[in-house]
């Protein structure tokens, strides 16, 4: 078997978090490792009642490692404070892709086909009684729909069980906040309503 590669049998044995990171390794599945300076592959509480699904890492998050740390992850993390009542370390953070792409343009198919073994172990494995997609990007890629993301947000979807709230991502919300952020924030509120039920 070539280097990097894995299989389902591989990453079903995973049983924690913390195992299914050592099997991505330095992850060399498709070539955004070229120019990464981080893998940034999640964050947060590893039983979360909400898990957060972005899109990719941007320059800071490449940085740093973690995701959503720049001012969309600002806007996420009050967002988790005010809508939730919930610290940011209570609930579980990750990206469809580990890796910045290039210039921050949306994934490939080819990179998003690589790494999304991994996301679908993470949601195993962290179990959430919630899903939310933040963006079109994640959210047509979890749903498999072309739909767009005004047609998808606030509406309860189904993700292999786990009911999923797709809503817009924070760094679209920053762009025209008087537009979208009472429509974000108003997503996240019925997220509550299931992590209480």
């Amino acid at each position: 078997m070539p280097p990097f590669e894995h299989t389902a049998d591989q990453l079903g044995k995973a049983a924690n978090l913390v195992e299914l990171r050592y099997i991505l390794g330095d992850c060399h599945r498709c070539n955004l490792y070229r120019q990464r300076r981080h893998i940034v592959y999640g964050g947060g509480n590893p039983n979360a009642d909400v898990l957060f699904v972005g899109e990719a890492p941007g320059e800071n998050e490449d940085r740093k490692g973690e995701p959503f740390v720049g001012n969309a992850g600002e806007l996420l993390t009050t967002i988790i404070e005010e809508e939730l009542g919930l610290r940011r370390e209570d609930v579980y953070i990750t990206n469809l892709v580990k890796c910045r792409p290039p210039q921050n343009r949306d994934p490939t198919h080819d990179e998003v086909v690589k790494c999304r073994p991994f996301l679908v172990r993470q949601i195993e494995l962290v179990g959430p009684r919630a899903l939310v997609a933040l963006g079109k990007f994640a959210a047509q890629t979890l749903l498999g729909s072309d739909d767009r993301i005004s047609m998808l947000r606030g509406k309860w979807r189904n993700y292999n069980g786990i009911r999923l709230m797709p809503t817009f991502h924070p760094a679209y919300v920053l762009r025209c906040p008087t537009k979208y952020e009472r429509l974000f924030r108003e997503d996240i509120k019925r997220v509550l309503a299931v992590v209480l039920g």
